[in-house]
């Protein structure tokens, strides 16, 4: 199960979204998506980590590279965390949060180091995937991924151990 906080709809019978600005202030939000938007065109990776950085207070560890086009969570970037020398596949999309109709959850991710992700996939929130794993291209992330693992899918599902490969 991921680690995500359930709250309440803010106006019970509309859905979440609909209030959005009661959850998250919007220039907080206004100000995301500039970095954010700025950030997945920017080839060089040191001007883009030093954006998530120092813009959204992202833990984004060193040599980690973070490629075109990956979508960050646009409200809440900062429960986003990579650890060093981790490589962010092109157009994926990491979310923090999920809106649903009677309630909204939050919930921080943690990519660990030397941590490979695959081009077009989906990180859901208050997942962790540990130090070394694999995610294969386009895969949909919906729960912890242990170290050493390789997974791929939808929804992402073990395929081997990459424990053997490091011996």
């Amino acid at each position: 199960m991921r680690k995500t906080k359930r709250y309440p709809a803010p106006v019970q019978g509309t859905n979440s979204l609909w209030h959005v600005y009661k959850t998250v202030g919007f220039w907080k939000v206004v100000k995301s998506f500039i970095v954010i938007t700025i950030a997945r065109f920017t080839p060089w990776m040191p001007l883009k980590n030093w954006l998530y950085r120092t813009f959204l207070n992202m833990e984004i560890g060193e040599k980690s590279s973070i490629a075109l086009m990956v979508m960050m969570d646009t409200m809440f970037p900062e429960m986003i965390h990579i650890g060093n020398n981790s490589i962010i596949g092109y157009n994926t999309t990491i979310l923090a949060h999920e809106y649903l109709i009677d309630e909204y959850r939050l919930g921080e991710v943690y990519i660990g180091s030397n941590v490979m992700i695959g081009a077009n996939s989906l990180i859901l929130p208050g997942v962790t995937i540990g130090d070394n794993a694999i995610v294969g291209a386009g895969a949909v992330v919906t729960k912890d991924v242990p170290a050493y693992t390789f997974v791929a899918g939808n929804p992402a599902k073990f395929i081997r151990s990459l424990k053997e490969d490091k011996l």
